[in-house]
């Protein structure tokens, strides 16, 4: 009963080893990769489910089905103008041949090694093939708001972009994908992260933005300038018109009002011959008044100014 029982123990014992090294289980998310001595087995196990596959032969090797990310490093390369810059991609990817890629790559690290080179020779191959602005751009046919163009057209030229950065990212796309596919990777997208200028000639590209836009801001104190020179002349030239015209009426209500004044004298005075006298004593009082206050004047005796002078009767 006793070896019974161990033989029975040892039995269940080896059958539970043995479904353990049997039976392996696929995820929603896995391709699984049967190998056997080293070398693929069957086809790429894509159903989700529990499998079965030889025990203490074959092993079981799990790659991810899911859409895979590359974020390649920042990598220094010249335009066509010869401006060194510095370019960061990132595309997205995904296993499509299961059995190549087990075969060229086996894993994710390779597969990101592969990306790195092929992607990034391409990338060099566009970046060297135009200049700058068709990087920086996006689309050809983008344009800058009008108040930017303004402020811009005085000191800086932009040159038109012939295709743009969304091209140029087509064109890497269709260089890497053919040479991606015999490794088993399906490239589904290529981008372009972030451009920046070589840290070598940052200082000198913000030297140059300084003084842009210090040329900017004196075209707008000159602009500021002649523009209160006009207002300025604008407001002398008002002003000497109102003056004008305020002195042309003074001088045209004093004339009325001397006009008007003479008119009343002229009908005071003309009433009877002893008003006329009297209106001729008056003036020549005031003659006197304002010819002989402090001023020496040599006259003659007979002269008509001293002939009331004469007939004045003694103090």
């Amino acid at each position: 009963m006793n070896l019974r029982f161990v033989l029975l123990s040892v039995l269940t014992l080896f059958v539970l080893l043995l479904m353990s090294g049997a039976l392996f289980t696929v995820r929603e998310t896995e391709i699984v990769i049967l190998t056997q001595f080293g070398r693929p087995v069957g086809a790429p196990i894509t159903t989700p489910g529990l499998h079965w596959k030889t025990p203490f032969v074959q092993e079981v090797h799990v790659l991810d089905k899911r859409v895979l990310e590359f974020d390649g490093p920042a990598t220094a390369m010249p335009t066509k103008d010869k401006t060194y810059i510095s370019v960061d991609t990132f595309s997205r990817w995904r296993i499509g041949d299961p059995a190549a890629y087990f075969v060229a790559l086996r894993d994710e690290r390779s597969a990101h090694s592969r990306l790195e080179d092929i992607l990034g020779s391409e990338v060099r191959t566009a970046v060297a093939a135009h200049e700058l602005i068709e990087i920086v751009r996006s689309d050809k046919n983008r344009a800058l708001p009008a108040e930017v163009q303004r402020q811009l057209q005085a000191t800086v030229v932009l040159l038109p972009a012939k295709r743009g950065r969304i091209e140029l990212e087509k064109d890497v796309f269709a260089a890497a994908a053919p040479k991606l596919a015999p490794l088993g990777i399906e490239l589904l997208d290529v981008r372009v992260k972030r451009v920046n200028y070589n840290s070598d000639v940052l200082p000198r590209i913000y030297q140059r933005m300084t003084s842009e836009r210090l040329q900017i801001a004196q075209r707008f104190r000159s602009e500021g300038e002649g523009e209160a020179a006009r207002i300025l002349g604008r407001k002398e030239r008002e002003l000497r018109r109102i003056e004008s015209e305020a002195y042309s009426k003074v001088q045209e209500l004093r004339g009325t009002a001397d006009a008007e004044a003479t008119r009343i004298y002229a009908e005071a005075y003309d009433q009877s011959p002893e008003s006329r006298a009297l209106f001729s004593f008056l003036k020549t009082m005031d003659t006197y008044r304002a010819v002989l206050a402090g001023t020496n004047v040599v006259l003659s005796t007979d002269s008509e100014v001293f002939r009331w002078l004469k007939g004045a009767p003694p103090r």
